[in-house]
């Protein structure tokens, strides 16, 4: 297990008072199976899962803050919060409800989660809700609901202070796009997603009319929740600093490197397929064709040249400095 990073995962659709949900353990077994393992395989996350779908698993507010105090209480590299339930404000704040709500006592206040994110020794700390009202998380009552964040933490929230969240076909909206996020949707080109890339699809996907996800951070890197597939193998992206000797260096092409004129070279060619790789993830374009010959093929048959994108650039500046 790698216990450098951890993860408390919590679905509770359980309710003494009734108004019991039908998503939310679901989504905490999906989002414990992604999180559980990257793509590979490897060990992503040492994961503890508390799952309230009857009776006899209810989950108390004591019970939920006892495991969320021991997530929190060690020096972990990650120390990630995920908790699909019922969501409740009211003049005193935000709280994330427990099987056990009564009057006066409506679960776990989202004030005492972020104190002990805040206060906790692990080098980040990734807060992700699935509930109504999640984007109350991060805002203090006492200081006209500012958001005071600690270096290292990240809040990731499927609606905002005011919304109620969804669910569709005993899933919630937001954890469903999350795990779509998480299985590669939105991986960069190395293969990890982060809480940026992740917030940053579902925000494209959710429309203006539709429940907002909300994110909160205060870091100086992004940490990977999960390694993906990468659209590229790791050695053909470091070719890109020895086929562009400087990020603003035309490529020269010729008929040579396609594999369909008359006159193929075998070095060329290899070549010619890793700058095919580049071309299909927008790292490289050819230059100077016409519109109706803007092609890789193209370029190479009428001798012409392909080019570094701002992305390409990018990877290139990675690659150069031994970052990838």
């Amino acid at each position: 297990m790698n216990c450098n990073r951890k993860a408390l995962v919590v679905g509770i659709d359980y309710y003494d008072a009734g108004c019991h949900l039908r998503g939310c353990v679901n989504d905490a077994k999906r989002m414990q199976s992604v999180l559980s393992r990257n793509e590979d395989g490897s060990v992503n996350f040492a994961v503890k899962t508390m799952l309230a779908s009857d009776k006899t698993t209810r989950i108390t507010r004591r019970q939920l803050k006892d495991a969320v105090e021991k997530l929190f209480s060690d020096d972990s590299e990650v120390a990630l919060l995920y908790v699909a339930s019922h969501g409740y404000v009211d003049s005193t704040g935000g709280y994330l409800v427990t099987s056990d709500v009564g009057a006066g006592d409506e679960g776990l206040s989202m004030d005492d989660v972020l104190n002990l994110a805040n206060n906790s020794p692990a080098k980040s700390r990734v807060i992700i809700l699935d509930c109504c009202h999640a984007g109350k998380m991060g805002n203090v009552a006492n200081l006209q609901n500012s958001a005071i964040l600690n270096e290292g933490v990240t809040i990731l929230a499927g609606s905002t202070a005011e919304q109620n969240a969804d669910e569709y076909g005993g899933f919630g909206v937001y954890t469903s796009l999350l795990i779509d996020a998480l299985n590669g949707a939105a991986a960069n080109l190395v293969g990890d997603v982060t809480p940026g890339s992740a917030y940053a699809l579902i925000d494209q996907t959710l429309g203006p009319w539709e429940q907002r996800p909300v994110f909160k951070t205060n870091v100086k890197n992004f940490v990977s929740l999960r390694k993906a597939k990468s659209p590229l193998e790791m050695n053909e992206l470091r070719q890109l600093t020895k086929l562009f000797p400087n990020p603003d260096y035309d490529y020269p092409l010729d008929p040579s490197y396609e594999p369909l004129s008359d006159c193929p070279k075998q070095e060329n060619m290899e070549k010619f397929r890793v700058l095919q790789h580049f071309n299909r993830v927008n790292l490289v374009v050819p230059f100077g064709e016409s519109a109706d010959r803007n092609h890789m093929y193209f370029a190479a048959i009428d001798s012409k040249s392909c080019r570094l994108t701002a992305l390409g650039k990018h990877y290139w500046n990675l690659v150069n400095k031994g970052h990838i």
